[in-house]
C-alpha cells in the first residue's frame, strides 16, 4: 500500500516537471522567441521548435505537452485522494499514450528535422517515468481465478447433522 502511495507521489512530481517543461516550450512557441539550448551539445532546440512540426492543427506541442501533463497530475491527485483501480487503470493508459507520443516526436526529430531538442528529449524521459511508475503501482497481470478441470479431483460434500 506504502508502495502504491510512494509511487503516485512520483508521479505528481514527475507530471509537474513535464508541466513547467512543457509550459516553457508554449510560451516560447507563442511568443516566438528562441529558446536558451545548448546543454551537452544538443543545440537543435530552435531548429527543432521552428519546424514544420512544432504544431499540429495549428496548436504548438507545448500546449498538447501542458495538456497531457495536467491529465496525469489530476488522475494521480484523484488516484491519491481516492486510491481507486480504476484510476490507476486510467492513468496507466494516458501514460501509455504520452509515451507513444513521446517516442514518436523523438523518431521526427532524428529522421525527419536532424536535430534534438533537450527540453522534449526531458519530456520524453518524463513520460517513460510516469508510465513506469503507473505500471508498478498497478502490475498489468491479472489474478487467475482458479478452476477444477479435473473431472476426478474429489468435489466438496455437504454433509447433513446428524438426526436427534
Amino acid at each position: 500500500m506504502l508502495k502504491k502511495r510512494l509511487g503516485v507521489i512520483f508521479i505528481l512530481v514527475l507530471a509537474f516537471a513535464g508541466i513547467a517543461d512543457a509550459a516553457y516550450l508554449a510560451q516560447h512557441a507563442l511568443s516566438n522567441m528562441p529558446l536558451i539550448c545548448n546543454i551537452a551539445d544538443l543545440s537543435g532546440c530552435n531548429i527543432v521548435a521552428q519546424s514544420p512540426y512544432a504544431h499540429l492543427f495549428g496548436i504548438p506541442l507545448g500546449e498538447y505537452g501542458i495538456l497531457f501533463y495536467g491529465i496525469v497530475f489530476a488522475l494521480a491527485l484523484l488516484e491519491l485522494v481516492l486510491f481507486d483501480r480504476f484510476l490507476r487503470r486510467a492513468l496507466q493508459g494516458v501514460a501509455l499514450i504520452g509515451l507513444l507520443c513521446s517516442v514518436a516526436f523523438e523518431g521526427i526529430q532524428i529522421f525527419l528535422i536532424h536535430a534534438l531538442c533537450v527540453y522534449c528529449l526531458g519530456s520524453a524521459l518524463v513520460s517513460l517515468l510516469i508510465f513506469l511508475c503507473a505500471t508498478m503501482i498497478e502490475p498489468l497481470k491479472r489474478q487467475e481465478i482458479p478452476t477444477v478441470t479435473d473431472e476426478s479431483s474429489p468435489r466438496p460434500r455437504l454433509t447433513m447433522p446428524p438426526a436427534a
